[in-house]
């Protein structure tokens, strides 16, 4: 029988450097953006990235920045070696990163070419640009090069010489997917940096520097994100949230669009994104995603960066205080800025409205007195009725009036007061109510056609949220007799402890034993619902959310299911007071231009999109 006695050993440096590249090279678009950050670090002011089949063939990245000595070359590619930590104090990093095996990993699975010349020395002369050459961890050229300031690191064959671990990487396009996602985001974070990528001969992204962050995500992320954004901007001590944040009603069906930054470093945080979830909560539907841009500046040592080998995740010492930022500061930010819809009408339904083809009608509207003698032969004119007295005009035009201006039959109420003029309002005033849930109203710019239910629903909840946070108790209606609704022991004790809460939106709750709870009241825009039903809701979002949502978020979203049932239903019939009533209320209530699901509450056609659609223009 064999013996199973192993033999500790020192493995060889190759092999130490290929288990390291493991952790740092997952694909191409890691070790991209591992070189990127570097010449971020280097105080670059231009990027430039060349990729050939997504980053499989080449990843070239060139910089001006500060550059590096022929010696300091050297040691970079050694591992443990860096410029970026003075000192020992690796929990105050103030780089995108200082990782001393990056290079040296990359190196070991690669063919690498580093070329670099150093920026002006003391003396006022600049260095001498110096070329090293590394190919799958062994030396097999340096000398000099011919490039201005500056460093280009070029990597061809990844994994050339590691089937194994080549075969795992997915297609050319889809590492040029990741590739180009990586670019972007570092992109973002520095609008102060001028970048360019190129992918198989194509220039794929390119931005000038500049200090306006919002143009830069707008410019990276959609051009409309301009126009369907608000600004965010927060500040608690020495934390500071700034970013761009989309409309609800401007959203997409994944989440690929959400950028999250840490000290100018992309990071893809589980806290950071569930914070996001929870802001948008009551705003869009499940299967919808903002579209944002959010940036957290905070000290360096209230944030450990090493969680992850690539930096994606952060771990804080504070996460309550940054998630509570985070969704306060969205929530503020769209209460302030949201009360619009969406920008535009859609463009499918805008399509739909097109002129009906002229087709002959079975019977005539009215019938003009007989016609004259036809033309001359040859006259240019087709024959037609011509009235031969101007009396015999009007009096055939009163007859089609009569016949096909008839008033519309609906109902008609007489006006209680003088209409006011659309032009005082932003949502204009009300003219009329479409199938029973959509009011259709006259503004100054244009015409308003809101969804009764979607609005009411979202005022129904800014009522409760605005009435939970006042000072004094929130408007409840007792209940006669009070309700007991039997649960299991945990939905109990999570209800249990969110009551205090709970009161201050008017839903008061005890315990009444091991599996029960007595309702007291109920919130006041919510005496007509099912007290049984409201109650197990609440429980169910309790348990659902868990303690993975602050408690004012999850009753966010108990409040969000009880408006929707607290609403003006699609089918009710509204008269023009109450219309306007509603109109006036949305111009003044936060976050109304959407439902708490996400959908728009009004569109509006201005008079240009009017004009188009009668070709006026």
């Amino acid at each position: 029988m064999a013996s199973t006695t192993r033999v500790i050993r020192r493995l060889p440096d190759t092999l130490i450097n290929r288990i390291a590249a493991g952790e740092v090279v997952e694909r191409p678009a890691s070790a991209l953006k591992e070189l990127v950050e570097n010449a971020i670090d280097a105080g670059a002011t231009q990027i430039f990235v060349r990729l050939s089949e997504g980053g499989l063939g080449l990843i070239e990245v060139t910089d001006d920045g500060c550059g590096m000595r022929a010696e300091e070359i050297a040691l970079a590619l050694e591992r443990h070696a860096t410029s970026k930590l003075p000192d020992e104090a690796i929990e105050l990093v103030a780089t995108l990163g200082f990782r001393g095996e990056a290079l040296p990993s990359i190196a070991s699975v690669a063919r690498v070419t580093i070329e670099s010349r150093r920026r002006e020395d003391g003396s006022g002369a600049q260095g001498e640009a110096w070329k090293r050459v590394v190919d799958h961890g062994a030396l097999v050229a340096e000398g000099p090069a011919a490039l201005p300031p500056g460093t280009r690191v070029r990597v061809e064959d990844l994994f050339g010489k590691i089937p194994a671990r080549r075969k795992f990487l997915r297609s050319p396009r889809s590492e040029w997917a990741s590739s180009l996602d990586v670019v972007r985001r570092l992109a973002m974070a520095r609008p102060d940096i001028g970048f360019t990528l190129e992918h198989d001969g194509r220039r794929a992204l390119h931005v000038q520097p500049g200090d306006n962050l919002a143009a830069r995500v707008a410019q990276l992320v959609a051009r409309e994100l301009a126009d369907n954004a608000v600004a965010v901007d927060l500040a608690r001590g020495d934390y500071h949230l700034v970013g761009v944040a989309g409309l609800p009603t401007y959203n997409r069906g994944v989440a690929d669009h959400q950028y999250l930054f840490v000290n100018g470093r992309p990071v893809k945080d589980r806290l950071l994104m569930g914070a996001v979830r929870g802001a948008y909560a009551d705003m869009l539907a499940r299967d919808r995603h903002a579209v944002l841009a959010l940036f957290l500046n905070v000290p360096p040592e209230e944030v450990d960066v090493n969680v992850h080998p690539a930096k994606t995740e952060v771990r804080f010492r504070d996460s309550a205080l940054v998630r509570g930022m985070i969704v306060t500061g969205l929530r503020q930010a769209l209460s302030t800025g949201d009360r619009r819809a969406a920008q535009t009408p859609d463009a499918g339904a805008m399509r739909a409205w097109q002129a009906e083809p002229i087709v002959s009608s079975p019977a005539p509207l009215f019938t003009p007195p007989a016609a004259p003698e036809p033309a001359r032969q040859g006259s240019i004119f087709a024959p037609s009725y011509q009235p031969t007295r101007l009396s015999e005009a009007g009096q055939a035009w009163r007859g089609y009036e009569a016949s096909v201006m008839a008033p519309p039959v609906a109902r008609a109420e007489e006006a209680a007061a003088p209409v006011p003029e659309a032009v005082e309002y932003p949502l204009g005033v009300a003219r009329g109510q479409v199938a029973k849930t959509y009011i259709v109203a006259e503004a100054s710019d244009g015409l308003v056609i809101v969804d009764q239910h979607a609005a009411h629903e979202r005022l129904v909840l800014e009522r409760l949220r605005a009435a939970g946070a006042g000072d004094g108790a929130a408007p409840a209606q007792a209940l006669l007799l009070p309700e007991v609704v039997d649960l299991d022991e945990p939905a109990c004790d999570r209800l249990e402890e969110a009551a205090p809460r709970l009161a201050d939106f008017g839903l008061a709750l005890e315990r009444f034993g091991p599996a029960a709870m007595l309702v007291r009241s109920v919130p006041a825009a919510l005496a007509k619902g099912d007290v049984q039903a409201l109650v197990r809701d609440v429980a169910d979002d309790l348990a659902k959310h868990g303690d993975a949502l602050l408690l004012g978020e999850r009753l966010d979203l108990v409040l969000a299911t009880m408006a929707c049932h607290g609403s003006v239903r699609a089918g009710r019939v509204l008269s023009v007071p109450e219309m306007n009533a509603l109109l006036r209320e949305m111009e003044v209530t936060p976050r109304s231009g959407q439902c708490n699901h996400g959908r728009p509450t009004w569109v509006k056609l201005a008079h240009g999109d009017i004009e188009k659609l009668f070709g006026r223009k």
